[in-house]
């Protein structure tokens, strides 16, 4: 028998919006079922240009929408929040654009909401699914490497400053730590987990939001994992798992890999490759549809409690530079 056909509805019509459409688009068992906006006719236009069945000209109708099993939110980051707990009131399952949210309370709350409906959630963390990374993670839970020593991870970029775009505008949650850190932090939790030490030194944006921002994370192993954000150049976008017998180099970009390299002392290097489908979020999507299909309403790759957990580490960065 043919597994059931996944039927998303997308809540936002951004330029993340359309990626993600035109990945789930290319994908079998999925169906982009119908799309919401606050405007009828902005989502009339993405619904034509998708060639969608049912354009909404709000959330809560998209939310209300029975012929949608998973709303994914992909509004700006301070507006994840609100429209996924509609969604989740809806009966829908939401997958949410990283971060899940801007708070480690509307996170804990999104989260508990999810729970007593029994409704799956899971926060957009591409990287989690990408499989050069769970080949990263399998790699040194299995001791490839002996054990880890330090995680080395960069995501630094550098687009023109316009105080109105939303990567610089504090009302937006602008930043580099929302934007850019969150995928390094997400990348290291699986290796090294809860950091018992959080060390930061951040230098702002004349808007005030971060815009170069360095990490250091201390584990009572004594690992220790070296993070860096920024919105003022261009750095490698790689990252390197440290360990005592070895270290797994992640090309760029460590947040989508094709290619990664296991190096060990006495043996030839490993390489190991991956072609990207899409633009690379087709394997968030079938992780969602495996989880949905078996009935289950979190997804071990990309656990609730963590993407609470990591918020919880870009508040402590945020307050201490405040």
């Amino acid at each position: 028998m043919s597994e059931p056909t996944i039927r998303w509805g997308i809540l936002g019509t951004g330029g993340i919006a359309a990626t993600f459409t035109e990945d789930l688009l290319l994908l079998p068992g999925h169906e982009v079922a119908a799309v919401g906006s606050r405007a009828a006719g902005t989502a009339r236009d993405f619904a034509d240009r998708y060639g969608v069945p049912r354009a909404h000209g709000s959330y809560a109708a998209l939310a209300d929408d029975d012929g949608v099993d998973v709303v994914y939110v992909a509004t700006p980051h301070p507006l994840h929040a609100a429209p996924a707990l509609r969604c989740l009131e809806g009966g829908r399952a939401v997958l949410v654009e990283k971060p899940l949210t801007t708070s480690v309370a509307d996170a804990t709350a999104l989260v508990a909401a999810a729970r007593v409906r029994g409704r799956f959630l899971m926060e957009a963390m591409w990287t989690r699914c990408n499989p050069l990374v769970r080949r990263a993670y399998a790699l040194a839970a299995d001791g490839a490497i002996g054990e880890i020593t330090a995680v080395h991870a960069d995501f630094s970029i550098a687009p023109d400053y316009d105080p109105a775009h939303r990567l610089w505008d504090a009302s937006l949650a602008g930043g580099a730590l929302f934007d850019l850190g969150c995928y390094a932090l997400s990348f290291t939790w699986p290796l090294l987990g809860d950091p018992a030490a959080v060390r930061s030194v951040s230098a702002p944006a004349p808007t005030g939001v971060d815009a170069n921002t360095g990490i250091l994370l201390g584990y009572d192993s004594g690992a220790v994992a070296l993070l860096h954000c920024g919105l003022r150049g261009e750095s490698p976008h790689a990252a390197t798992v440290v360990g005592t017998r070895g270290r797994i180099e992640v090309a760029a970009p460590f947040y989508r890999p094709t290619e990664l390299t296991l190096v060990r002392r006495g043996a030839e290097p490993e390489t190991f490759t991956a072609p990207l489908t899409g633009h690379g979020y087709t394997h968030q999507a079938e992780e969602v549809a495996r989880r949905l299909r078996a009935g289950e309403t979190e997804s071990p790759l990309m656990p609730l409690d963590e993407s609470v957990a990591i918020l919880r580490v870009i508040e402590q960065i945020r307050a201490a530079h405040a």
